[in-house]
C-alpha cells in the first residue's frame, strides 16, 4: 500500500484530507479513519488473498448479520453506493469503527473480571451467528471458502499441507499424516453433521468487549464449516489461558443456552484446528517470534495426532 492508493481510498468514499491512522498489516491493510460521523476502517485487500466474489460476499453476510442484532462492525457503502471498491488495482471497503476493550491481546487473555461469563456471552453470540445464518438465503454469486473435509484435511487445506511443515522430523510428519487420514475418512464418512456458515477464526484478538458484551470482529476467514469448529477454535484458546477448562465449558454452556448442537466429536474438532496452524504459520516462518509460535503449533498439534490416533484404536 502506498500513500496514493490510501488516499484514493479515502476519496471514494468522501473522507479526503481525514486523519488516517495504519492499525494492522497483517492480512490486510486496515486504516482508522477520522470522519465526519465518527472514526471508520478503511480495509485495503492483499492481492490475491480474496477474490472479488469472496470480498463481496463478506460484506454482505456482515451487513445481514448485524441487521439481525449481532454485534459486529458493519460495511459503509462509498460514495457511489458500492460496498466494495477497486481503487488503482487494490479492493477496498470500509466498516463502522467498533469501540471497547479486546478480549485479548497477541495470544494472551485481557485481565478479565468474569472471565467465565464473558466465555458463556461468546458462547451464545457464537449460537445466534449460527442460527441466523441458517435462516438466511444467500444472494446469487455468494462465494465464501469452506472449511469441509477437502478444507481442513484434504490435498490442499485452507491454511496449508500442515504434515508438510518444515521444521517436522520423519517420525512426527509420519503420525501427522496418519492423523489425517484418520480424519479425512471421518470427515468423509456418511454422518450428518452440523454445517453451516462459521466465524472460524473466534480467537479473544477478534472479540472486542463493550460493557462485558462481546463483539465479533474480522470475517476474513469466515466461511462454511463444522460449527463444532468454531466451537473448537475459541475453546483451544480459552484452555491456554486457563488449563483448567473453566473457560471451555462455559463457552459450551452459553452456547448450549441458545442453540442445540452435538458435542460427541468435539476432540476431533480441536485435533482439527491444531493441525491448521501448523499449515498457516508455514508461509510466514520468516516473520519475527514465528519460530517460538511455530514450535508451539507443532507441539500441539502432535499431541492432539497422538490423541487422536489412540482414540482410533
Amino acid at each position: 500500500m502506498n500513500d496514493s492508493t490510501l488516499a484514493a481510498a479515502a476519496a471514494a468514499w468522501g473522507w479526503s484530507g481525514a486523519c488516517a491512522e495504519l492499525v494492522a498489516t497483517r492480512e490486510n491493510w486496515v486504516c482508522k479513519i477520522g470522519a465526519t460521523q465518527g472514526s471508520v476502517a478503511l480495509r485495503l485487500h492483499r492481492w490475491g488473498l480474496r477474490s472479488e466474489a469472496e470480498l463481496r460476499s463478506e460484506l454482505q453476510w456482515m451487513a445481514m448479520l448485524g441487521e439481525h442484532g449481532l454485534k459486529l462492525p458493519r460495511p459503509l457503502p462509498a460514495l457511489n453506493g458500492a460496498l466494495l471498491c477497486q481503487v488503482e488495482g487494490v479492493w477496498v471497503d470500509a466498516l463502522t469503527w467498533t469501540t471497547g476493550t479486546p478480549m485479548g491481546r497477541d495470544g494472551v487473555l485481557a485481565d478479565l473480571l468474569d472471565a467465565p461469563g464473558v466465555y458463556r456471552s461468546l458462547g451464545r453470540t457464537m449460537a445466534q451467528l449460527h442460527q441466523i445464518s441458517d435462516a438466511w438465503s444467500p444472494p446469487p454469486g455468494f462465494q465464501r471458502h469452506a472449511w469441509d473435509a477437502a478444507g481442513l484435511v484434504g490435498e490442499q487445506p485452507v491454511w496449508g499441507r500442515f504434515w508438510e511443515h518444515p521444521h517436522l522430523k520423519a517420525e512426527e510428519a509420519a503420525c501427522l499424516r496418519h492423523a489425517r487420514e484418520l480424519a479425512l475418512d471421518c470427515l468423509t464418512s456418511a454422518q450428518t453433521r452440523d454445517y453451516g456458515l462459521i466465524h472460524a477464526d473466534l480467537v479473544p484478538e477478534n472479540v472486542i468487549l463493550d460493557q462485558g458484551q462481546p463483539q465479533l470482529i474480522d470475517f476474513d476467514d469466515g466461511g462454511w464449516g463444522f460449527r463444532l469448529f468454531d466451537l473448537a477454535t475459541s475453546m483451544n484458546r480459552a484452555d491456554r489461558a486457563m488449563p483448567d477448562g473453566c473457560l471451555s465449558q462455559a463457552l459450551i454452556e452459553g452456547y448450549l443456552a441458545e442453540r442445540d448442537i452435538d458435542l460427541r466429536e468435539l476432540g476431533l474438532f480441536r485435533a482439527l484446528r491444531t493441525f491448521s496452524y501448523v499449515g498457516w504459520i508455514m508461509p510466514r516462518l520468516g516473520e519475527a517470534g514465528a519460530q517460538v509460535r511455530s514450535a508451539r503449533f507443532v507441539d500441539a498439534a502432535l499431541k492432539a495426532a497422538t490423541q487422536l490416533i489412540a482414540d482410533a484404536g
